[in-house]
């Protein structure tokens, strides 16, 4: 499996993707008040549900989603278990990021940290997802939780290392992608790459896609400010096909003794981390373009109008349109980043009427806060999301 980083003279084109990534996350990072930054890390969270499902071949909406957050599920069983494993893809990242925050030097790529992000997934799903069945005899085999595969496997046309190896190829796999041994711009790339060797290793019966993607959000986390801003889960989705090809090739043995020192092709994971990061930049630069600031003041006061006019439809029934001053307040909160309740309500110039709307503000979700009777801050709901992020997600309906 050598080498499992990739080398030669292109991997200086990769250091250039690097640092644009790094840099154009950076600035990314301060262009909101830290306070409603955490509404923007909210809903990419839910979004990032959302499309590392779509990977998997399972939609589930992120107004379900939302609604599922809720307590409101659907009453068809499988749209219910579809909503209960987006609610345990959340879950698990959220554990992820708090045990990031406790240990500032967590190593993503350690096998009892990739065991335990697989445990606390299938903990949470319902039964009937934690079955997989053999596509060859038809056998019906449960994934226990936290466990890496005692068989061998095989996953299309690639057959992973045998089960009785994997601790061979974990432990390698730990020791080359820590962080702490890496220098420069060497830890973007390694995420890259690690990314592609965790799903080529396979270590679990199944949920590998997954896992992968989460300890590779875990990993772009611990790297650079920014990053929980924008997910790349959501360009991975959105170029499903060039993705399945990246990974594909980067399976590939390497085709000649020019190609890599070790059996895998040299190419092929260049193929696969500039693929990576060009996604990678492409949603640092979306999410850019969203968070301009007089543009997204912009968009709150037109969706504001569009439900005042009952042209949007209204996420909760007590509430059928909403008051124009509404986009005072909201905007007002938006760049402060957290207000009292009675500085939020008058800024909209009648602390009557401000105080009128903010209880429909919090009950939509356009207001959030962490106490019954404390300050608030924006909130950008999934019913209003697709309306102030465009094209973040396939607007559709709700099914």
């Amino acid at each position: 499996m050598e080498p499992l980083f990739p080398q030669g003279p292109k991997v200086g084109a990769l250091e250039d993707l690097a640092l644009q990534v790094q840099t154009q996350s950076a600035v990314l990072s301060g262009m909101l008040h830290p306070c409603s930054q955490l509404a923007v890390v909210d809903l990419t969270r839910l979004i990032n549900s959302y499309y590392s499902n779509l990977i998997e071949g399972n939609s589930t909406h992120p107004i379900d989603i939302e609604k599922a957050m809720r307590q409101h599920y659907a009453e068809d069983p499988f749209k219910r278990n579809l909503q209960l494993e987006s609610l345990a893809h959340i879950e698990c990242q959220k554990a992820l990021e708090e045990r990031l925050r406790q240990v500032p030097d967590l190593e993503p790529c350690d096998p009892e940290i990739m065991s335990w992000v697989h445990e606390i997934f299938y903990l949470r799903l319902p039964e009937e997802l934690c079955w997989v069945q053999n596509p060859d005899t038809g056998e019906r085999l449960r994934v226990v939780p936290g466990e890496f595969r005692k068989r061998d496997v095989a996953v299309g046309g690639h057959v992973p290392p045998k089960h009785d190896a994997l601790e061979g190829f974990l432990t390698r796999f730990h020791e080359s992608y820590r962080r702490a041994q890496l220098r420069g711009l060497k830890p973007i790339i390694a995420a890259a790459a690690s990314h592609h060797r965790l799903a080529w290793i396979h270590p679990f019966l199944d949920g590998n896609g997954r896992v992968a993607r989460l300890i590779t959000d875990t990993y772009l986390r611990a790297l650079m400010p920014g990053y929980g801003m924008w997910t790349v889960s959501r360009g991975l989705a959105r170029g499903k096909a060039r993705y399945m090809e990246a990974l594909a090739t980067a399976d590939m043995p390497k085709r000649n003794d020019l190609d890599g020192r070790g059996p895998l092709s040299n190419e092929g994971i260049i193929h696969f981390c500039g693929f990576f990061l060009e996604t990678c930049l492409d949603q640092v630069q979306y999410m850019t373009s969203m968070l301009r600031l007089d543009e997204l003041l912009g968009r709150i006061e037109g969706y504001v109008k569009l439900r005042a006019e009952k042209i949007i439809p209204a996420p909760m029934e007590k509430y059928p349109s909403i008051k124009l001053p509404a986009a005072k307040i909201l905007q007002e909160v938006l760049l402060r980043g957290e207000m009292s309740r009675g500085d939020a309500a008058a800024a909209c110039g009648s602390p009557r009427t401000g105080k009128d709307i903010l209880p429909q503000l919090l009950g939509e979700g356009l207001l959030v806060s962490n106490m019954p009777k404390g300050p608030v801050r924006i909130g950008f709901p999934p019913h209003a999301a697709g309306y102030l992020f465009h094209e973040l997600y396939p607007m559709g309906v709700s099914q």
